[in-house]
């Protein structure tokens, strides 16, 4: 019975948390990847697009509440999606039009646009935060718990108790499907067909009748969609705030180089690997254990590795490693 303790607390305390958690990340990782493999720079205002999409989904719920429209047990802000997607698409495009395109038509090379892309992430982050404010910010609504955990106690009658948020498991569902369209769209469509061409030898494409400015606009549509979902899934997990998705940009990045960059495979296995890493360093081990082992070799100590306020540091470290070692990802992408 102590080993099936263990094993809820395990789930309860990192598994799940986890799952969710690299769910967010691959997401982000998927932009980041995307902007890499075809616009061929790091973008770092990704983070910033993700907190301007949210932001937008955050107001477009306020308004739907405020009408009265909900979604019952689940979080009004699935129906304002679309919305903070519409916004991101607005913002993105119109950086590409006044900023990027500038550069592309240069010929510019990829650092000159990294440091571009870090002038638009603080006025983006600016324009955030002058907008919605800087304070954390909760959205979500309807049901909490998909299962609490006094309900799974009396139904099984452990003594440790399962909680699974609906935001959980919402996030988990909506990876696996905004992730199965992304690979259907690229793989069977022929837009998607000239992004992977493109992307594989621009020159080449370009003899081959591709239109650059067409794989250009597909390709941020895809980013802001992507930010968005990934941005709303982390602020209805935990919650949101401006500068969150700034700090988030590490452990996405982190993910999409540990994946590979230019790899969208890699890039979601490169989310479960800096989550659960995070996760797994970061939690105090000391309940599992107690469970798992005779009471005589029971812990005494929290049996944590790390404080949760280094969580981006294991991120940071794991960059460091892949870098140094395996500078093209575990799935090979693009060199770093």
């Amino acid at each position: 019975m102590d080993l099936l303790n263990a094993l809820v607390a395990l789930a309860n305390f990192v598994l799940i948390p986890a799952l969710a958690y690299g769910s967010q990340l691959a997401l982000g990782a998927l932009g980041v990847t995307l902007i890499y493999g075809i616009l061929r720079f790091s973008n770092f205002a990704h983070g910033d697009t993700m907190a301007w999409g949210t932001m937008c989904a955050i107001l477009a719920t306020r308004a739907l509440q405020e009408a009265g429209v909900t979604l019952g047990p689940l979080p009004t802000a699935l129906l304002a999606i679309p919305v903070g997607i519409l916004g991101a698409a607005v913002l993105v495009l119109v950086t590409d039009r006044m900023v990027y395109r500038f550069y592309r038509a240069q010929k510019a090379r990829p650092v000159i646009l990294v440091i571009v892309s870090m002038g638009v992430m603080f006025i983006y982050n600016g324009l955030t935060r002058f907008v919605i404010g800087p304070d954390d910010q909760t959205f979500s609504d309807g049901e909490r718990f998909i299962i609490s955990a006094r309900r799974f106690k009396e139904m099984t009658g452990l003594d440790e108790g399962l909680a699974l948020k609906t935001s959980q498991g919402i996030t988990v569902v909506t990876a696996v499907v905004v992730v199965a369209l992304l690979f259907w769209f690229l793989g069977r469509t022929r837009t998607g067909k000239s992004m992977r061409a493109y992307s594989d030898n621009e020159d080449l494409a370009l003899l081959s009748g591709i239109n650059p400015e067409r794989v250009v606009l597909v390709t941020w549509l895809l980013v802001a969609a992507l930010a968005t979902v990934a941005g709303v899934l982390y602020g209805l997990d935990k919650s949101f705030k401006p500068f969150t998705y700034f700090q988030l940009l590490l452990p996405i990045f982190a993910s999409a180089i540990v994946g590979g960059l230019g790899s969208p495979l890699g890039a979601i296995a490169g989310g479960f690997v800096i989550a659960f890493s995070e996760v797994g360093i970061t939690y105090a081990w000391k309940k599992v254990l107690g469970y798992a082992l005779p009471e005589s070799l029971a812990p005494d100590g929290l049996v944590q590795l790390l404080s949760t306020d280094y969580k981006f540091a294991v991120s940071f470290v794991i960059l460091v490693i892949v870098l140094l070692f395996r500078p093209t990802g575990l799935f090979r992408g693009k060199s770093v």
